[in-house]
Formats: C-alpha cells, structure tokens, sequence
C-alpha cells in the first residue's frame, strides 16, 4: 500500500537526483576547463545522464504511489560555486559530494533495495545502486588525479572534512532531529515501496564511516577523525 511517506518520500527524490546531475554536468564543465584526463570527463558526463534517468525513474514511481505535486527543486542549488582556484574547487566537490555522497550511497540504497518488492520502485532501484558504486569510483578517482597535481591535498581538504561530515550526520545521522525521535517503526508495505526509518540511515552512516571513509582518507594521507 501507498502511504503520504511514499510519496513525500520519492517526491523528493526527483529533486534531490536532477540536483545531483546540474551538480555533476558543472564539475564536468570544471574538468573540461582544468584540462582533465578524457576519462574522467567521459565519467562526469555519463553520470549527468545517469542522475536524469534517476529522477525519471522516481518521478515514475511517485505517480504510481498515487502523487500528483510537482517535485520542489531548488534553483540556487542547481549548480556550483567557485571559492578559489579552480582544482581547489574541483577537490571540495569531489570530496563533499562524490567520496562522501555516493560512498554512503551505495549501502544506502543497497539497504533500501533489499525489501523492495513494488516492481516500479524495485526497477529504479535496481538502477540507482547499479550507477551508484560507478559514482562513489568516480569520486576516489578524481581525488586521485588532483592528488598528482597537488602534494599538498591533505593539508587543503583536512580542515574542511569535520564541516562536511558534519553534513552528512544532519542530513543522514545523529545529527538529524528525525533520528532521536525515530522509533523505527514503519509498515512492510513502505518498505516494499523502497523505504527505511531514520535510525536505520544512521546506523548506515556510522558503519561507512568506519569501514570506508576513514581507511580510503588514510590511504591518501588525509586524516578523517
């Protein structure tokens, strides 16, 4: 069954996966203009097509859940802005939406996939966390080229991660005021509808920042809590 949490749910995953590809077409713009290996290029282009297929996909499962509002996408966010040298620019990005974003990504939507059983919800899902392991490589990708351009990446990133994860844990974590109120409750037919409480999000967060940022930060030299 379809509940307002459905809805409310994938309606703002339309607007949160067409932001992700006007974030992704700009940083590729930024590669293209920093002069960047072809293939990273030919990633952050791929990616850009693939976030649009995913706010498709979400819009398709929105309006089989019965939603008829348009997605509420914010125009400011649709982009990005330069703060310094350009590669500086290109590794915050990185970092802040790539080697953290769709890290925690993939076990994310991995989760969510797991007691999916709505064929429309279960196809994009399918989708998502196919493209999303190809993001999360992009990102550590990247970080890895600017590192060969810059020796001093963890001494410029470093000082900018607690702000980031910080990020993250209100967006994902204990951080977000929906966790502690959280009593995990939630119906097997939302979950069949792709679909996981709160403190299951955090717990998430917690597990990836133990077993995947703070070892691949380490490999590079940059220190991540």
């Amino acid at each position: 069954m379809t509940t307002d949490r459905v809805r409310a749910e994938w309606r703002a995953r339309i607007a949160a996966e067409y932001t992700s590809a006007a974030v992704s077409q700009h940083l590729t713009l930024w590669l293209i203009q920093a002069a960047a290996p072809p293939d990273l290029i030919d990633a952050g282009l791929a990616i850009v097509a693939d976030e649009l297929a995913h706010s498709r996909m979400s819009h398709e499962v929105y309006v089989a859940a019965g939603g008829t509002e348009a997605p509420r996408i914010i125009q400011a966010e649709l982009g990005l802005h330069r703060r310094g040298a350009l590669i500086d620019d290109i590794l915050h990005c990185a970092v802040r939406v790539f080697c953290l974003g769709e890290t925690v990504a993939v076990p994310l939507f991995s989760h969510l996939r797991e007691r999916c059983t709505e064929p429309v919800a279960r196809a994009a899902l399918d989708r998502i966390l196919r493209d999303e392991v190809r993001h999360r490589d992009f990102g550590w990708d990247l970080l890895d080229w600017v590192c060969t351009l810059e020796d001093t990446v963890p001494a410029l990133i470093a000082p900018h991660l607690p702000a980031m994860m910080g990020e993250l844990e209100a967006s994902y974590g204990a951080g977000n005021p929906t966790v502690a109120d959280d009593t995990g409750e939630m119906t097997d037919g939302e979950r069949a509808w792709g679909l996981a409480p709160p403190r299951e999000y955090a717990a998430i967060l917690a597990e990836t920042i133990a077993r995947d940022y703070r070892p691949r930060f380490a490999a590079r030299g940059i220190p991540a809590g």
